[in-house]
C-alpha cells in the first residue's frame, strides 16, 4: 500500500523528534551530568523539535511545514511522556503513559487517512482541532489526575489498573485502525450527507462484527485514557460523555447511510449490532 509525501513526512517528522530526543538526552546527561535530569529532557525535547522544523525548512518545501509542526509536535509529546514515565515516581509515571497513548491516537489518525484516503487528507485529520467539548474534557481529566495526585496521591498507586487502562486503549486503536483501513476511501472523519459515486456499503471484515467499529474503537479507547490516569470522576464522566455523543451521531449517519443505500443498509443493520452497549441505532419504526 502505498503512502503520500505529506504521510512520508509526518512519519518522519513523528519518529525522528522520539528518536533525536532520546538521544540528545542521553549523551546530554554525559556532558551536562550536574545539571537536572528533568531540565536536561525538557532542553533537549524542545531542541528537537526546533531542529526537525528548522531543517524541513531550509530543505526548501514550505509548503509542508504545517504537517511536519503537528507530527513533530505530537512526537515530543510521546517523548516528554517517555521522560515523565521513565523520571517519574510511582504514582506520576502513568501520566508519561496517557501523554503516549494521546499522542500516538492523534499522530495514527492522520498516518491512517494518508494510507487509506488521501484524497480528503488534510492537517484536520491530526483532530488537533477538535471540538471544545473534546478539549475541555481532556482539561478536565488533567485537572482531575493531578488533584488527586497532590491530594490523595496513593489513589494513583494501582499499577494494575492503569495497566487494564493501556491495554483498554491498545485494543480500542486496533478496532479503530481495523475500521478505517476495511473501510478505505469510504472513511471519513465528517458524517458525509451526499453520496459519492465510489461510495460502497462495507459489511465486510471487522464491519461484519458491528456496524460502527470506528466508533466502538474510540469510545473504548476514550474511557481506557481515564482508567490509565485511574480518574475515578473522568471514567464514569467518559462513559456518560461518550455514549451520548456517539448514540446521537450514530442516528445521524444511519440516517444518510439509509439514503444511500437503502434496504441493503436496512437488511444489514437487522443483522449487525452497532458494537456500542445499549445503542441500536436509527428507529425503522
Amino acid at each position: 500500500m502505498k503512502i503520500i509525501y505529506e504521510g512520508l513526512l509526518s512519519l518522519y517528522s513523528f519518529l525522528n523528534i522520539i528518536i533525536l530526543s532520546v538521544f540528545l538526552i542521553i549523551t546530554s546527561k554525559i556532558v551536562f551530568s550536574a545539571y537536572p535530569i528533568w531540565l536536561i529532557c525538557i532542553v533537549s525535547i524542545l531542541f528537537a523539535y526546533l531542529l526537525v522544523n528548522v531543517v524541513y525548512c531550509i530543505s526548501g518545501r514550505k509548503g509542508y511545514l504545517s504537517v511536519s509542526i503537528r507530527a513533530s509536535f505530537l512526537g515530543a509529546v510521546f517523548s516528554t511522556g517517555l521522560c515523565v514515565s521513565y523520571l517519574g515516581d510511582r504514582n506520576l509515571s502513568i501520566f508519561g503513559w496517557y501523554m503516549c497513548v494521546l499522542s500516538f491516537f492523534h499522530y495514527s489518525e492522520y498516518l491512517a487517512i494518508a494510507v487509506t484516503n488521501p484524497k480528503t487528507l488534510t492537517t484536520d485529520a491530526f483532530m488537533l482541532n477538535h471540538s471544545l467539548a473534546y478539549k475541555t474534557a481532556a482539561c478536565v481529566s488533567w485537572l482531575e489526575f493531578f488533584l488527586e495526585y497532590y491530594f490523595y496521591r496513593d489513589l494513583k498507586d494501582h499499577y494494575y489498573i492503569s495497566i487494564i487502562g493501556l491495554l483498554l486503549c491498545i485494543c480500542g486503536e486496533i478496532v479503530r485502525k481495523l475500521s478505517m483501513i476495511t473501510a478505505s476511501t469510504n472513511f471519513n472523519h465528517i458524517v458525509q450527507t451526499v453520496k459519492h459515486r465510489d461510495h460502497i456499503l462495507i459489511t465486510h471484515g471487522i464491519y461484519g462484527l458491528c456496524r460502527h467499529p470506528s466508533y466502538v474503537g474510540w469510545f473504548y479507547w476514550s474511557i481506557g485514557t481515564q482508567i490509565v490516569l485511574v480518574n475515578p470522576i473522568c471514567i464514569v464522566v467518559y462513559a456518560v460523555a461518550s455514549w451520548t455523543f456517539f448514540n446521537g451521531r450514530i442516528i445521524v449517519e444511519e440516517e444518510s447511510l439509509i439514503n444511500f443505500f437503502g434496504e441493503e443498509y436496512i437488511n444489514y443493520k437487522s443483522k449487525v449490532p452497532s458494537g456500542l452497549p445499549f445503542i441500536k441505532g436509527i428507529s425503522l419504526d
